[in-house]
């Protein structure tokens, strides 16, 4: 047994109880919550860079796309949007479906030379302005419907929970294409293509209204817990409540967040085992000796570029689930929401932290950067007020001081980082 490795994490349950008693458990469950999505998204980056190597920076992309399947899959449909509109856009859909198809046979087909090359440029420009076409329109349709309230297509009408299921498909699928791409060449063609296509799912969601709403944002996306008002209602759980001697506002919000948490905890331990048992497998060593060396790899017989392409799907395919069980716990989906910072820069710093290659060490920098992230400012402005107590009241110094406390989150960032990379290169929890 690992005595080191089971201190680190009680470290940080510690710090969630601190939190728990100084702030409010409110806090602490909220912040536990996020700390277990934190956690399941840098095990997606670990498994694309920990066991293969591959080096994606548009983890951003993935998550987004795991919380479009939460409104594509749980929202209800606007009826009226389907019949007027929807027609339009499934023509132009399957248009671009079939374009895809026809341009990936040209390319196999036909003998490599300038016949070909003007085949596809005619099928692609051919395609895409068929395509816009079909879609311009319904889309326009769309979007005036209820603008207000509306304006999109909504979703299947589906228990949310299956919309976990659907992020991580749908991120599989838009790694399968870049990977399709990209794969194969230098290692900085991926990290450009993934960076690119990133930002492209994410002016797409802001600006597609029929499909997301855009920046009007989506609210009200189902829960897989009870609500608070619910709860607030219920005779049996004011009963409870009382018997408690809690206060039943405060206890239905602990009792959402904790389901929650199960919830989450119920995911991450599936997630956490599947990981582990593939790193341990033949496979793993496989994949970490084509990590280690590709050309001695390649010299053995393995298909590289598959092995890439597998892996860097399934890491993909982990942070689009976690995208979708983020938008079904804030119940909304805001496209401005998904910045690089947060969602690429501040996962692939846990991981680095944690310990690259390491499952275990992917959740410890998980929890650990994301308690942090979230703590270091109210942690600072105390420090801060400590030790500008002996200043006057209304001093320009002070005044600055205490307003610098905001600036601390980032600086903390790089201050764990630096000392990690210095003093524990590997990581908290380095490979084995």
């Amino acid at each position: 047994m690992n005595y080191r490795n089971i201190s680190l994490f009680g470290m940080i349950f510690l710090f969630l109880i601190i939190v728990g008693f100084s702030q409010s458990w409110n806090v602490a469950f909220g912040l536990l919550n996020l700390c277990l999505l934190s956690a399941i998204m840098a095990l997606g980056v670990n498994i694309q860079w920990g066991y293969a190597g591959l080096f994606s920076i548009g983890t951003v992309g993935f998550v987004a796309l795991g919380g479009v399947a939460a409104v594509v899959t749980s929202m209800p449909p606007v009826e009226e949007a389907w019949r007027t509109g929807g027609p339009g856009i499934l023509t132009a859909m399957l248009t671009a479906i079939i374009t895809i198809i026809a341009a990936t046979q040209i390319w196999k087909r036909v003998s490599a030379g300038i016949i070909r090359n003007l085949l596809m440029i005619a099928v692609l420009v051919g395609g895409f302005f068929l395509f816009r076409g079909m879609l311009d329109p319904a889309a326009a349709i769309i979007e005036k419907i209820n603008p207000a309230g509306e304006g999109y297509l909504g979703g299947l009408g589906l228990p949310v929970i299956f919309s976990w299921l659907v992020g991580g498909l749908f991120a599989a699928g838009a790694a399968w294409v870049i990977g399709k791409i990209s794969l194969g060449l230098r290692a900085d063609y991926l990290a450009i293509a993934t960076l690119g296509i990133a930002e492209i799912i994410i002016a797409v969601i802001k600006n597609e209204d029929w499909l997301t709403r855009g920046v009007k944002n989506v609210i009200g996306i189902p829960r897989p817990t009870a609500y608070e008002v619910d709860l607030q209602k219920s005779e049996t759980f004011i009963n409870n409540v009382n018997w408690l001697g809690m206060e039943v506002i405060e206890a239905s919000s602990l009792y959402v967040k904790f389901s929650y948490g199960i919830l989450f905890v119920i995911v991450l331990a599936i997630i956490l085992w599947m990981s582990e048992k593939a790193l341990n497998s033949p496979w793993g060593r496989m994949m970490r000796a084509i990590r280690d060396n590709e050309e001695a790899a390649e010299a053995m017989g393995k298909d590289v570029t598959k092995r890439h392409l597998q892996v860097f799907i399934l890491g993909s395919a982990v942070c689009g689930i976690a995208g979708a069980m983020m938008t079904s716990l804030d119940g909304l989906l805001t496209p401005q929401s998904y910045q690089p910072l947060r969602f690429t820069f501040l996962i692939w710093v846990m991981v680095i932290v944690g310990g690259s290659g390491n499952n275990w060490g992917a959740v410890l920098g998980g929890f650990l950067l994301w308690f942090f992230w979230i703590e270091v400012e109210p942690m600072g402005h105390w420090i801060l007020s400590i030790l500008t107590s002996g200043m006057a009241e209304g001093s320009s110094l002070k005044e600055h001081l205490l307003d610098s406390a905001a600036h601390m989150r980032l600086i903390t960032m790089g201050a764990i980082l630096l000392l990690t990379l210095r003093f524990a290169p590997k990581g908290l929890i380095p490979e084995k």
